[in-house]
């Protein structure tokens, strides 16, 4: 069996019972970084053996992985933080698995997505998560640009060192709407925005931007 299990994204508490239960099972746990997951693992006594699964070695890991499963290995899939496969590694894993009729179950729990739109207040019966914005000027300013049509929330994730600049691209594109922009979710600093792009810009320029953001953009076409 293919465990797809998810994590706490900060908070070591937000893990389910069903999730401790199935850790502490398994033959291997495949996870994107041992060195950040054993932290989750001595903290809960799983003993079951790390292996690296990430962006760079998933593809090869995957076909290993596979042969395990047809042994009658149960694998647990596990990311950093959140739900594996969601702009996380794990896809490929559970594509092969599929195709190859490998028994599968999820352990559903924390997800940086959800937590920020429900933390966010704005509307939630429609909404599109982007992952990550593509890294070329051209194709972000695109992706930003549905925005324009969107008839939910927009979600995106974003990385400390690019959100001054993400912000910026915001206003050119969109006419500095308000946004919310929320970091460090379940962790001691968790900190939720909101305002115009152009001013959460000015407050990153005062203070350092640090931990891991989720930005969103309610519906423009209104």
């Amino acid at each position: 069996m293919l465990y797809i299990v998810s994590t706490p994204i900060g908070n070591l508490k937000d893990i389910t019972l069903r999730a401790i239960e199935v850790l502490k099972s398994v033959d291997l746990i495949a996870a994107e970084d041992t060195r950040h997951s054993a932290i989750l693992c001595k903290e809960y006594g799983f003993t079951a053996p790390l292996t690296s699964n990430f962006d760079h070695n998933e593809k090869g890991k995957a076909e290993h992985f596979l042969r395990l499963l047809q042994e009658g290995k149960n694998i647990a899939l596990i990311s950093d933080a959140g739900t594996p496969g969601i702009s996380d590694p794990g896809f490929r894993l559970i594509r092969l698995a599929k195709e190859n009729n490998i028994p599968m179950t999820v352990i559903p729990g924390a997800s940086a997505c959800l937590a920020a739109l429900t933390l966010s207040g704005l509307p939630s019966d429609q909404f599109v998560f982007k992952g990550f914005l593509p890294v070329k000027p051209g194709a972000r300013r695109k992706a930003l640009e549905t925005c324009l049509t969107a008839e939910g929330t927009t979600i995106f994730y974003e990385s400390p060192h690019r959100i001054q600049k993400t912000l910026k691209e915001i206003e050119d594109a969109l006419g500095d709407p308000v946004v919310v922009v929320t970091r460090e979710l379940t962790k001691k600093f968790e900190e939720r925005l909101e305002g115009r792009a152009s001013v959460l810009t000015q407050h990153f320029e005062a203070h350092k931007p640090l931990g891991e953001f989720v930005v969103l953009i309610p519906s423009l076409t209104k």
